[in-house]
């Protein structure tokens, strides 16, 4: 079909460039623009008008029918592809959707559970520590208080 490569473009670029100028050249490639969206929208419809005719006349069915009896292999890969999908289509009314269903209300229970050990081990260990530094702060206070000795009488001012 219609192919441009980066050389064609580029000579058609040039070109253009040499027999519009600079200053209309933004304009023709803006209508070249519209004209190729407009072109290619119009395709578009077309197709779609085709396949629409060819679905609405069994076309379709025939060649996949035909496909199929000239492709044996290709057929049986369909069918291989078919029951696949169908394995993979989660029901949750089914026997596997109800075991998910508890296995999910298992593990649910199993995180709570789980973060309540968790709460109640950080809570004992708070604790402890609260405990431990209640100890060595007494511990602190003993090593630093006053000995107990005898009092010591005071000196009068003339004595000494």
């Amino acid at each position: 079909m219609f192919d441009l490569g980066w050389t064609e473009l580029l000579v058609i670029g040039i070109v253009a460039l040499i027999v519009v100028g600079p200053k209309d050249l933004p304009v023709l490639f803006r209508n070249v623009g519209r004209f190729m969206g407009r072109a290619k929208g119009m395709a578009r419809e077309f197709s779609k008008a085709m396949n629409d005719a060819a679905d609405d006349s069994g076309v379709r069915d025939v060649a996949k029918t035909f496909k199929s009896a000239t492709n044996p292999i290709g057929s049986a890969m369909d069918g291989i592809k078919d029951a696949a999908k169908s394995m993979t289509n989660f029901d949750p009314d089914s026997e596997t959707g109800k075991l998910a269903k508890e296995r999910e209300a298992d593990r649910k229970k199993i995180e709570a559970s789980t973060a309540r050990a968790a709460a109640d081990r950080k809570k004992r260990e708070a604790e402890a520590a609260a405990k431990r530094a209640d100890e060595l702060d007494a511990a602190l206070r003993a090593e630093t208080a006053p000995t107990a000795t005898a009092p010591t009488e005071p000196v009068a001012k003339g004595d000494a």
